[in-house]
């Protein structure tokens, strides 16, 4: 069993959010957007808790999909996912 993301820190912490994003992009790729969506909140909730100079060790490529990529997409400014409203008779 892994350690729980509030008890992380330093290089631990740093090498989550590397997998966490990665893992975010591997969804996307596979077009699962809600898997990607969670990942990808998971990945910010602990890439906000990274120091400038921890952030500076997270590769650009990554980086930069986090914060600008996935923003155009999954933002604010969307439309926030619905509920599966098919019904079968």
């Amino acid at each position: 069993m892994t350690q729980s993301d509030d008890s992380l820190t330093g290089a631990a912490l740093i090498k989550e959010v590397c997998r966490r994003i990665r893992v975010a992009r591997s969804y996307w790729d596979a077009h699962n957007n809600a898997a990607c969506r969670r990942e990808r909140d998971r990945a910010l909730a602990l890439y906000s808790r990274l120091t400038p100079e921890q952030k500076e060790q997270i590769p650009q490529v990554l980086r930069v999909w986090l914060r600008y990529r996935s923003e155009k997409y999954f933002g604010a400014h969307r439309t926030p996912p619905q509920q599966n409203r098919r019904t079968r008779s």
